[in-house]
Formats: structure tokens, sequence, C-alpha cells
């Protein structure tokens, strides 16, 4: 009851600040108090289509998802704490990484959002990072925006501003153009002194667009750079509409500059200081290492990013985690169900995985490749999924999870490996986070293996970026100077527990033998989609 009433008071207060991600899958807001504890959350499901040939959202449900979000998020306050949500401390607004969105002189829309999913800029891509000398992703901005101008897109001469989901939403609540640099780093280099766009690579841009016969100066076009703390403008009275439409909502509170899913994960996850870094494992799997030093190679594997701060990151992405592992515990589950046996799929998991843990050093000589899509990282143009063995093998069931399992982190450490060959890359921490961590112990202890440095999992994870972008709301009226390393490290997070694990050398040497098969076996893979489906 003491916590309530306290809270209440914080509430009564506008003492309270609020998060608002626009992700994948869902609009999230997370409403924290002044000791980034969560109040509440809302959230709104919804789905990308593919329409004229590109990925999109449509911009109307950016904002009715918004508003049903933060309405979800208000109605619960109501219902916990019995008061309304009229005032904030601070407000921040998160999104997507990278994508397209370019408006002509009357602030209209040419063309329909196209996001991170979109791979038509590949050409584009490789003609910059060969110009630049830098890795640009067809992922970025400024790829999509040089592929128009090649292509001589018609809307392509009308852009006039460009920038992110972010920027965009952020735009409209506040008037305006201002990007997060971790943001700002997946739409075009960002140099690491003066965490703004590099000037000499925007002048180099300027060459090859007006060669293509445009005349737009890059430097209008693209949003001003802030790091985090740094002024980004205030809610506006059209901006407080926007976002609740019942009116209750008070305009005038700052907003910290609006920043992309990638940065507000490593805030959610505290990995934002120099040699630590998070991993997301779902679906997909991606690391964010925080670099000490500058990379001395260009790597068309890793793109580079930046921290809120503006501290270099280097971002290692494949495209294939837990798909595999997701379609063997189907399999599982169908064995079970022809028995009649009674269980659940959370206990299923949970068994099975444990069952990792009595694997042998070895894994039984198995192998498996869980390439339900292709893998830059290791040459792989088209997946197919693939569990070998042998005669000799150890075929058992602890063998079959434990290859599953580090197979899902192999291609993640491949391309981890190569920044530790060539670049000195030291990782002192690293922060999981994702489905695949949910069985205490198991995947954490391979991964920290796999990475060879300790591993953690913490609670704050599970609440993602909308936690991260409030805590970066809240870090702008609060931090006094202070890093936001050190704010994070002694506000945000000084009562989360975390499980630390270290690397146990046994494991270490176990996925050094596996990877070193894994590695060997690839030409199989290539070829296995030619073979059997030509």
């Amino acid at each position: 009851m003491e916590t309530v009433e306290r809270i209440k008071e914080q509430i009564e207060a506008g003492d309270i600040s609020v998060g608002i991600e626009l992700g994948s899958t869902r609009i999230k807001t997370v409403a924290v108090n002044a000791q980034c504890e969560t109040i509440a959350t809302g959230s709104f499901e919804w789905e990308n289509t593919f329409k004229d040939g590109f990925w999109t959202y449509s911009l109307n449900d950016v904002w009715n998802g918004l508003q049903i979000s933060y309405q979800s998020m208000t109605d619960k306050v109501k219902d916990k704490y019995g008061v309304a949500i009229k005032q904030l401390k601070s407000l921040g607004i998160s999104g997507m990484m990278h994508g397209y969105l370019a408006f002509d002189d009357k602030d209209d829309l040419l063309v329909p959002f196209r996001t991170w999913r979109n791979n038509n800029a590949h050409d584009a891509a490789r003609k910059l990072t060969e110009h630049f000398g830098v890795n640009i992703p067809e992922r970025w901005s400024i790829a999509q925006l040089y592929d128009a101008a090649i292509h001589d897109a018609p809307h392509t001469q009308n852009v006039r501003y460009m920038t992110t989901l972010s920027g965009y939403v952020h735009w409209y609540l506040t008037g305006e153009r201002v990007l997060g640099v971790g943001d700002a780093s997946g739409m075009f280099p960002i140099d690491p002194k003066t965490h703004r766009f590099r000037e000499d690579l925007l002048n180099q841009f300027n060459d090859l667009y007006h060669k293509e016969g445009y005349t737009q100066d890059v430097h209008d076009v693209l949003p001003k750079v802030l790091v985090a703390g740094e002024d980004a403008g205030y809610l506006t009275e059209t901006g407080a509409k926007l976002i609740d439409p019942n009116q209750e909502l008070q305009a005038g509170c700052p907003m910290c500059a609006p920043e992309g899913d990638a940065a507000t994960g490593m805030v959610a996850t505290k990995s934002v200081a120099p040699r630590t870094g998070n991993i997301s494992a779902g679906t997909s799997i991606f690391s964010m290492i925080v670099l000490d030093h500058p990379l001395e190679k260009l790597y068309p594997e890793v793109d580079l990013v930046t921290t809120p701060a503006g501290d270099e990151v280097a971002m290692i992405h494949a495209n294939n985690c837990t798909s595999d592992i997701n379609a063997w515990m189907d399999l599982f589950a169908e064995v079970l169900d022809t028995m009649g046996a009674a269980y659940t799929k959370e206990d299923l998991f949970t068994r099975m995985f444990e069952k990792a843990l009595e694997g042998d050093k070895e894994l039984g000589h198995l192998l498996s490749y869980g390439y339900v899509s292709g893998e830059f990282i290791t040459d792989v143009p088209k997946g197919y999924p693939m569990f070998i063995r042998s005669v000799e093998s150890q075929f058992n069931l602890a063998n079959v999870m434990k290859t599953h399992i580090f197979s899902a982190f192999s291609t993640l450490k491949i391309g981890i490996d190569l920044l530790k060959r060539n670049e000195a890359l030291e990782i002192d921490s690293m922060i999981g986070h994702g489905g695949i961590f949910k069985t205490e112990r198991v995947a954490q202890s391979f991964l920290a293996a796999a990475l060879e440095s300790p591993v953690s999992v913490m609670q704050t994870a599970s609440e993602g970026g909308a936690w991260g972008i409030a805590v970066l709301a809240r870090y702008h009226v609060d931090h006094q100077g202070q890093k936001l390393s050190d704010y994070l490290d002694h506000h945000a997070f000084g009562d989360v527990e975390a499980l630390v694990l270290e690397p146990k050398v046994e494991d270490v040497e176990s996925f050094k033998q596996y990877i070193e098969r894994f590695e060997a076996g690839l030409p199989l893979e290539r070829q296995a989609d030619t073979h059997f489906n030509s």
C-alpha cells in the first residue's frame, strides 16, 4: 500500500516519464517513476504490408497504434492508482532503426514509408561502400535515397527532408527535425569525434548525387544529430492531442532525442560502456558491442553504429537463430500429442533445454545448420536446414538439443571471432536477452562459452526498448552532466539483479571443436538448395 501511495503522489505531481517504441510487431508504451521503475505498460499489435514492391506500414496506423498503446497504459494507471496522467516529467520516442521517410518542401510524404526489411538498395549500397571506404548496408536510409537517385525514381527530385520512424513521430510531436545519434548512425556514417554526420562523406555524397542530375544538398535533407541529454524540444499542444485525443495530457514536457530500437536495447540491457555489449536472440540474432578503439578495416559483416551517447558500436547480425529449434520443438510436441501425454509448451522447452546440459563434450559428433534463410556472414545465399550425423555419432536427445543450441550461436560467433582476430576486440561483459534465455543457465552458459566472456541475463531486458527510451527520457531531465553509463549503473540499474555466468573451460573447448566442424561442413550447406530444389 505504501508503494501504491508513493507512486500515486508521483503521478499527481507529474513526476513520471514515458517511453513509446514503435517496433516491428507492436507499439509499446512504458511509464516509469523517478527511480526508473515501471509503473504501467500498454501496447498495440501491428503488421507490415508488402505494397508496390516495398515493405511498409501505414502512417495512419502509426498514430492510431500510438494512441491505443498510450491509452492502454493510462487505463492501467487509472485502474491501479485511481488517478489520470495529466503531466509528464519527460517523454521519449523510439522506433525501428533505418527506414526511408522522404518529404517534399510542403512536408508531404513522397512515397510510402520503406522499412529496414527492404533489400532493393543492394547496388546503391555497394557503390556507396566502395566510394566512401565505409560499410553502407542496403537498409541504411542513405542507401535508399541513392537507390532512388540512380534509378531515376520520380519522387527523388522533390526530396527536401528525410528521417526515420522515430524522427518522424518526434517531429510531429515537437516541430523539431532532430534525431538521436544511435538512430542517426543507421542513416549515414557518424564522426566518432563530433558525434555528428561525417562532413567529408556528406560532401562526397553530394558529388555523387549531383552527378545523377539532382541539386539538393544532403546537409539540408538529413535531420540534426543529438546525443543523449541534448535539447530535443518540447511536446506541443498539437503533439499532446496526437498522443492523447482525450486531451488529458498537457503539453510542455521536455522530450529526449528520438532513438532507434538498437540504441534503446543497449540502454535496456545496460550495455553502453566500452567493451560491453548485448545479444538479442530470437528469430534472428544480433550483437551490439561497444568499441574501445576504432576498427582498422572495413568488414561487410559489421555495421558501425553508435550508442545514444555517441560511442562506436560494432553490430553483427545473423539471420537465423531459434526458428529451426522451434520446428524441432513442434515435432517433439507432435510426438507427445500422438501419445496423449499431458504437457505445456513452456514445460517442454524447459525440459528439452535442460537435457542439453547432459550432452557430451563432442556433442555426439552431430552437426546442425538451422539456416531457415540465407546467411551473409557464412556466404550462404539461400538457407536449407540440415541435421547431419554418422553411424558412429552418439545420437541421443541430450546431444541433439546441445547441437541445436550451439548451432543457434555459431554464425554469430564466427562474426565476432573475425573481429577478435583482426581487431583485438575484447569483451568484458555481454548481456543476453530473448526467449532462448528463458530456461535459466542453459543457453546462457553455452553463449558464454561461444564468446569466451561472461554473459548476464537481466530482468529489465523483458521490457525492451520501450523501457530503454523511457529511461533515456528520464536521463534527459535528471542527468546533470552525468555520463549515461554512470547514470545507468547508479540509478536505473541500482537494484536490478542479474544472473552472471562465467565461461567454463570445458565448454569453451567444446564450442571451438564444434565451430571447426561447423565451418568445415559449410560447403554442404551452400550446395544443399541447388541439389535438392533444382
